[in-house]
């Protein structure tokens, strides 16, 4: 297939290219380079040494003979080079990676919010509107997040997408409807992932556009079997408070001897999946697409659910941290269940691999590696979800001012 992937340039989306690249897929990236501009806002780099988009490809095609094509655009404003450039290429599929991906770093100030709003929900319609536009019969597949459902307490398992829901009629009788599991987003980039959603919904049941969601969870890891072929082709790693997820940011600390920090009474239960898992359950969306006329396809991309705490616990006794109890920045419920259904993957044969597979200690030993290259002054996370939350974080988890333990 000719696959577009957008956001190519990114956590996933560049091991996801080389990934499809590597199945004999012909693909071409499509990016911005924001996430790169974002490093040099928040003055901080990420943990591992990144070439240029065009060494990556550069070097991928010295190694494998196989070519990625990169084009710089901007989804969100450049609706009429994005047109083109479809009206030009008609991919076969179109993986959609481009957006903004942090929850902190979308709740920083009223000018990140309007950022991640502008550029995710506007990249999303520009990619929609010109599909129609052009009456491109491109499977769509979207990398989405578990955060649209948010994390409640009710005790039941989150389906994949739809909820079963009983209606009562004006006559009594009750009649039984599927309905888009209720958003209940967590910060503005969750919210902008809920948006994402309604305009699937629109556009699959108007234009019959072939759709696929992935309600993907919390990646760990860096390494693919791809990104381990070349020094110049590894993936980024980012260990700072708005772009480092947790388990990453746990590693890294351990790695560089900075107690693991931990917000609030740790009791957020979170979903996770390997970066390789990822790239794999991105190839089985695309080899298995909707008709068109069919409902929006959407899989939960995820493969275990942990507590944060219990996550800290295992990568102290693994490594020797201590541990920071630190005030948590974000407005959540403190504890949390997470129960979710993601049996449409493992039918299709993802075995997925696991937190007790040996892979934590690789991170490790990246982590340390290039440990040379962290900014512990960027480690804490210091993005508030509101105005009152702000003046209780500003926090030094190495001080002496929080509690520490073993």
């Amino acid at each position: 297939m000719k696959i577009a992937v957008l956001g190519g340039d990114g956590f996933v989306g560049w091991p996801t290219a080389l990934h499809l690249s590597d199945a004999g897929h012909d693909i071409h990236i499509l990016d911005n380079l924001s996430r790169r501009w974002i490093d040099t806002e928040l003055g901080v780099q990420s943990l591992t040494p990144m070439d240029s988009i065009q060494e990556r490809t550069r070097i991928w095609h010295a190694e494998t003979g196989r070519r990625i094509h990169f084009k710089l655009i901007d989804l969100a404003r450049d609706y009429e080079l994005l047109k083109n450039w479809l009206a030009e290429h008609r991919p076969d599929a179109i993986v959609h990676f481009a957006e903004q991906r942090a929850a902190p770093y979308s709740m920083k100030s009223d000018r990140h919010k309007n950022y991640t709003v502008n550029n995710n929900v506007n990249a999303t319609h520009n990619l929609l509107n010109a599909l129609v536009e052009l009456e491109l019969d491109a499977h769509l597949v979207h990398l989405g997040t578990m955060g649209v459902y948010g994390y409640s307490t009710i005790g039941a398992a989150i389906p994949e997408g739809y909820l079963a829901v009983g209606i009562e009629t004006m006559g009594g009788d009750t009649v039984s409807q599927e309905i888009l599991y209720p958003s209940n987003p967590g910060s503005v980039y969750h919210m902008t992932k809920c948006l994402d959603q309604l305009l699937f919904q629109f556009y699959a049941k108007n234009d019959g556009l072939r759709i696929t969601d992935l309600h993907q969870g919390i990646v760990w890891g860096t390494h693919t079997e791809q990104t381990r072929r070349h020094p110049q082709l590894i993936n980024r790693f980012d260990y700072d408070g708005d772009y480092g997820t947790v388990l990453n940011r746990f590693l890294i600390q351990a790695a560089i001897d900075y107690p693991l920090t931990v917000h609030g009474t740790g009791g957020q239960t979170r979903a996770f999946i390997h970066i390789q898992d990822s790239v794999r359950c991105i190839e089985l969306a695309l080899n298995n697409p909707p008709a068109r006329g069919n409902r929006v396809e959407i899989f939960n991309q995820m493969t275990e659910t942990h507590r944060v705490r219990d996550l800290a616990g295992m990568i102290a006794r693994m490594t020797g941290a201590k541990i920071a109890w630190l005030p948590n920045p974000r407005k959540e419920a403190a504890e949390n269940e997470l129960v979710v259904h993601n049996e449409k993957f493992l039918a299709l044969g993802l075995n997925p691999v696991r937190l007790e597979d040996g892979l934590l200690s690789e991170i490790v030993d990246v982590a340390k590696k290039f440990a040379y290259r962290v900014d512990r002054s960027r480690v804490p996370a210091v993005s508030a979800w509101t105005k009152d939350i702000a003046p209780l974080i500003n926090h030094d988890p190495e001080g002496k001012r929080l509690k520490s333990v073993s």
